[in-house]
């Protein structure tokens, strides 16, 4: 998050010194701009202030970007819903539509939650390369589960566990909750500001869950890690450098 607030903080700086033309005053914002985003990211200790952090940044993303989120999200689900209806007539194509539009508006930042289109395509690979190991999760913890149903022992010890996840954004927390519910042994039961409440069939579900091995998958998927690029280093230094 701290890169993305940053590289958001970089292109709003852009904006102010362009719209004043590179004046004392513009570049005096900017220069504040840089600093205020550069104190929040290095200061933020809690999650509640790194959110604070970005939603103040929040108006350094770009109108153009948002309007392609959206118009990309609108076509996904517009083909999810063709795809699940399998209706063609034109009611339910001008309700798919009116549909896919409202959600379009109002969460196309959840698929497209980066700033750069890059990011999307490196997400969406990672996802694909991810799949394999998921499914294996899933299948290993088929065969404990019915070893521990199927045992005469029923060697089950059932407990609720309590973690603090690094994932910081929602989607990568509704990911990881999604995740482990799926798995089976496992069920997320709730979700406060980043603690999970999770039910573990036994000792094994647990300890496998404790090693965060799926949280850093998760991560990396979403690409919740800071993540610098060659172009934000460009970026950094050009706006220093108009500042001088």
């Amino acid at each position: 998050m701290e890169v993305t607030v940053l590289v958001q903080a970089v292109y709003k700086a852009f904006e102010i010194l362009e719209k004043g033309k590179n004046s004392e005053k513009a570049r005096e914002e900017a220069r504040e701009l840089l600093y205020t985003s550069a104190k929040f990211t290095s200061e933020s200790k809690s999650l509640t202030e790194k959110r604070a952090a970005r939603d103040l940044l929040l108006s350094a993303r770009q109108p153009r970007l948002e309007l392609r989120n959206s118009v990309l999200t609108f076509f996904i689900l517009f083909a999810f819903w063709i795809l699940l209806s399998g209706r063609f007539d034109t009611f339910h194509l001008t309700l798919g539509v009116i549909c896919s539009v409202l959600v379009a508006c109002l969460s196309h930042d959840l698929l497209f939650f980066n700033i750069r289109l890059g990011d999307f395509r490196t997400r969406a690979r990672r996802f694909v390369q991810a799949g394999p190991w998921f499914l294996g999760q899933i299948f290993s913890a088929n065969l404990h589960v019915a070893y521990l149903a199927l045992s005469p022992k029923m060697p089950i010890d059932p407990q609720i566990i309590r973690f603090k996840t690094k994932l910081e954004s929602d989607i990568a927390w509704v990911a990881l909750a999604n995740s482990i519910t799926l798995t089976p042994g496992t069920i997320t039961i709730d979700i406060s500001e980043g603690e999970f409440f999770v039910h573990a069939l036994d000792r094994k579900v647990a300890y496998d869950l404790n090693t965060g091995e799926m949280e850093d998958k998760i991560a990396h998927v979403i690409m919740e890690a800071d993540h610098v690029y060659i172009q934000d280093v460009i970026d950094v230094s050009r706006i220093f450098g108009a500042l001088k």
